[in-house]
């Protein structure tokens, strides 16, 4: 079996960067959340000096949102950023991202969006700031990031953790994640 370093190294490249991503409203470039995922991932993979690894289409019901929210399409990719791509650049890019598919952030904790697009690591660095956090301080707890990830990267060692994805996906206990069924 290979190691979590290795499978960055072979796989994707040594600047790894994952990204999560979710929504559950149309948006300006798709008539579903689901198409919006996927356009989304299109886009990302412009940013990509490689071919990115990308998971299927999860769905999730809203965690800490307003009642009534849809439930949420997500997904996660694996790439790697070109050599000038700085993370604070990257987080920069991707919420460029969001605002071009409709996304307006007016302030509400966790409503209904367009498109989420969510930094989780980036070549392995530890950052904080008022504006980014490296790794992502809770992607560890939630399965609408494990769940994809271990699909893609089942062995990956997120930053700051001892366990591989797989192992934390399988100790989250029953969740209301689940693979979405296109029709």
């Amino acid at each position: 079996m290979s190691s979590p370093r290795s499978i960055m190294a072979a796989d994707v490249g040594p600047r790894l960067a994952l990204v999560a991503l979710g929504a559950n409203l149309p948006s300006a470039r798709g008539d579903s959340p689901a198409a919006t995922v996927c356009s989304a991932m299109d886009l990302l993979q412009e940013l990509s000096a490689r071919s990115m690894r990308r998971s299927s289409l999860w769905q999730s019901v809203p965690i800490d949102c307003p009642p009534g929210s849809p439930v949420f399409v997500n997904a996660v990719v694996a790439m790697q950023p070109g050599p000038d791509m700085t993370a604070p650049a990257l987080l920069r890019r991707l919420q460029q991202i969001e605002q071009d598919f409709g996304r307006v952030r007016d302030g509400a904790v966790n409503a209904p969006r367009v498109l989420d697009l969510d930094l989780i690591s980036f070549a392995g660095q530890r950052e904080s700031s008022a504006w980014l956090t490296l790794p992502h301080p809770r992607a560890h707890l939630r399965a609408f990031v494990l769940y994809p990830l271990a699909e893609i990267l089942p062995e990956l060692v997120l930053p700051g953790q001892s366990r591989t994805v797989m192992d934390l996906a399988g100790e989250l206990g029953p969740t209301d994640c689940r693979p979405l069924l296109e029709t």
